[in-house]
């Protein structure tokens, strides 16, 4: 039989993620059936799903692109907010809770790949620190556009307005976006086994465009443009690609962000959330699928698991990220990694006709 290491880079990347995937939702799913999960961290699982969607999605800007993108939780408001509305005006004639956080995924993605297409064409002209700053200023564009909006919903359907609520002019409806106060009254609909769900689309979507025709034009753009663009490679198609792909996906996680929360406001995808997203990605290797779900799970959970210790949470987190960084560049840590897992996927060969003769 064929060992770990015969298998090709496709195949051993798809048993890694979608083999974690399953495991931690088997696992989880056990434990919370057995009591064994309190509600503090029923809280975190979400939180935990849309990070990981959104370490995936980045990483095909900054690692696949080989672009540095510090924008992306301005792709993030985008989707959570035209979620929450697309949701609150199916709630009244849709019953279903998980159709109604399906709807709200899917507009809060076309939303956020309508911005990221029109943010792409002109900023992906731009290359490196230029790029960055470009999209950390889109971001918070994003986030004081939105601090302005009001919108409500009546039997007459959407009204937006800016100013003040008083200007909607409804008519025995409920407000939705209250400006600075963010989204009031959102319908806490957002479950676990979405956020997996989710979780597994993101990595079929990603994992499948990295290897495939368009994801290999994309890896030689950020290996040499030069070299791609002479042999006929269009640098804005493929980069475009992979930039709206990634902002779908974010739009997406953040509509299941949103909605597994009572209220929510922009300032909260602000350049903070941006760059955690970033520390993930970068942590978690460049490129490396597997790498950043595991370093997302475990750099997301250890300062929320840390908050009784006050007053040392964030000296220990930091710590926590000094030592992945060492071990993430220690070639004793990764042949260590390497044999455990070559033990653990090692199957044993079959044995033969004469062997017992």
């Amino acid at each position: 039989m064929k060992n770990l290491k015969s298998l090709s880079k496709y195949a051993r990347t798809n048993i890694y993620s979608y083999g974690m995937v399953i495991v931690a939702f088997v696992v989880v799913t056990i434990a919370q059936s057995m009591g064994m999960i309190n509600n503090f961290l029923g809280g975190l699982l979400v939180p935990v799903c849309v990070y990981v969607v959104m370490a995936l999605s980045l990483n095909l800007v900054v690692g696949v692109s080989g672009e540095l993108s510090l924008g992306h939780a301005g792709f993030m408001s985008v989707g959570a907010f035209s979620g929450i509305v697309a949701a609150a005006m199916v709630r009244d004639s849709i019953s279903s809770d998980p159709l109604k956080l399906l709807i709200a995924i899917v507009i809060g993605g076309i939303f956020a790949g309508i911005v990221g297409f029109l943010v792409g064409i002109p900023v992906l002209r731009l290359r490196g620190d230029y790029l960055a700053i470009v999209t950390l200023a889109f971001g918070e564009i994003i986030k004081n556009i939105i601090n302005y909006i009001y919108v409500g919903v009546d039997a007459n359907g959407l009204h937006v307005c800016t100013g003040t609520a008083d200007n909607l002019n409804m008519e025995n409806g409920r407000i939705v976006l209250q400006g600075p106060q963010g989204a009031v009254g959102v319908q806490k609909i957002a479950t676990f086994g979405a956020g997996i769900v989710l979780v597994l689309v993101t990595l079929f979507v990603v994992i499948n465009l990295i290897h495939s025709r368009s994801g290999r034009a994309i890896t030689a753009i950020r290996d040499n443009r030069i070299a791609a663009e002479s042999v006929g490679i269009s640098v804005t198609k493929y980069k475009l690609t992979a930039f709206v792909t990634s902002a779908v996906l974010a739009g997406m996680a953040g509509a299941l962000y949103a909605m597994n929360y009572s209220s929510i406001a922009a300032k909260k995808f602000d350049f903070n959330t941006s760059i955690l997203i970033l520390v993930f990605v970068v942590l978690g290797g460049m490129g490396n699928i597997p790498g950043t779900i595991l370093a997302t799970v475990v750099l997301y959970l250890v300062p929320e698991l840390l908050r009784s210790f006050a007053d040392y949470r964030m000296l220990i987190y930091a710590i926590v990220l000094i030592v992945v960084m060492l071990a993430k560049n220690s070639q004793k840590v990764k042949m260590l990694k390497d044999t455990i897992l070559e033990k653990i996927f090692k199957k044993t060969k079959p044995t033969e006709v004469g062997d017992n003769v």
